[in-house]
């Protein structure tokens, strides 16, 4: 599979100059090259990085970052997102689980590179969100980020973790069960937007992975504050 999918790529490759960079922070080998080849593949330029991390973080430009989840990340965050220039940088966990993720829920970690990392899934992931980083926006666009959602669904109270937003919608993640068509109220903050409550219905559902969607209420206008940020999301 892993021969496929590179051979699959290798045109991108051979054709696609770099036009963003991705600083690996901290990331050894094998990961350290396989991460590289994978952002590569999409014309996304690897720096590696060490001691230095947060200071070049605080001053150079970057379109994304890739930061082990450990005590560490808590600076390097703070640095990116405090810098004029990447604080709307994409951050890449590594390591660790969505859970892990949300220790550093404040800084909008986007998605999360699990270990041992294999070429085939860290190529999955990148070319799922390759087009953020490269800011070449789909007309209905998802912009990952994991964050902890309080839920609100006839009467119950329960905490999910989100996957991705829109501004029609977003995809969690949770143990508990919902049902297609159901309605619920869901809370949650993202970076410079403060936490809102919105209304929403039960789209879709994969109960293999823990995973639904919810539709926005079109009657609720709390909703138009998600498309406010997703629209300064793009626009930084």
């Amino acid at each position: 599979m892993e021969r496929v999918l590179g051979t699959s790529f290798a045109a991108i490759s051979a054709s696609k100059k770099a036009t963003a960079r991705v600083a690996l922070v901290d990331v050894k080998e094998p990961a350290k090259s396989i991460l590289a080849e994978c952002f590569r593949q999409f014309g996304i330029d690897a720096v590696a990085m060490a001691t230095n991390a947060p200071d070049r973080l605080s001053k150079e430009k970057f379109e994304a970052c890739v930061v082990r989840l450990d005590p560490g990340a808590q600076p390097l965050m703070e640095a990116a997102r405090t810098s004029p220039s990447n604080s709307r940088m994409v951050i890449y966990g590594l390591g660790g689980s969505a859970q892990d993720a949300m220790r550093f829920s404040k800084y909008g970690v986007n998605a999360v590179f699990t270990e041992p990392l294999e070429r085939s899934t860290a190529l999955k992931m990148v070319r799922a969100t390759h087009t953020l980083v490269l800011h070449e926006f789909r007309r209905y666009v998802r912009i990952p980020v994991i964050t902890e959602v309080a839920v609100v669904a006839e009467g119950k109270r329960f905490t999910a973790t989100s996957h991705e937003f829109s501004s029609g919608g977003m995809s969690l993640k949770s143990a508990e069960e919902v049902t297609i068509g159901q309605g619920l109220e869901i809370s949650f903050a993202l970076l410079t937007l403060p936490r809102i409550w919105v209304r929403g219905t039960v789209s879709w559902l994969k109960p293999n992975s823990h995973s639904f969607g919810v539709r926005f209420d079109a009657q609720d206008e709390r909703r138009l504050r998600v498309k406010e940020w997703i629209d300064a999301y793009l626009e930084s």
